[in-house]
């Protein structure tokens, strides 16, 4: 399927929770409600991944990616 425009959402891991629990694990609820909102303007979900980047010199934190298209 071909898609004529694309958009990317980042949603990350809390910085405190990462940095008092060691981590804390990405917003279920957060990225619920973004992809609810996308949906009802007509957006699908194409692609997702799951990064670990550094933070704060110690500590890692997760993100995801997700592109949609429509």
């Amino acid at each position: 399927m071909q898609y004529k425009e694309y958009k990317v959402i980042h949603i990350v891991e809390g910085g405190l929770g990462t940095v008092f629990l060691g981590a804390s694990g990405v917003p279920i609820e957060k990225m619920e409600a973004a992809l609810n909102a996308y949906v009802q303007d007509g957006w699908q979900v194409v692609f997702q991944i799951i990064e670990k980047k550094r933070f704060l010199l110690f500590w890692q934190r997760e993100a995801v990616l997700i592109t949609l298209g429509r």
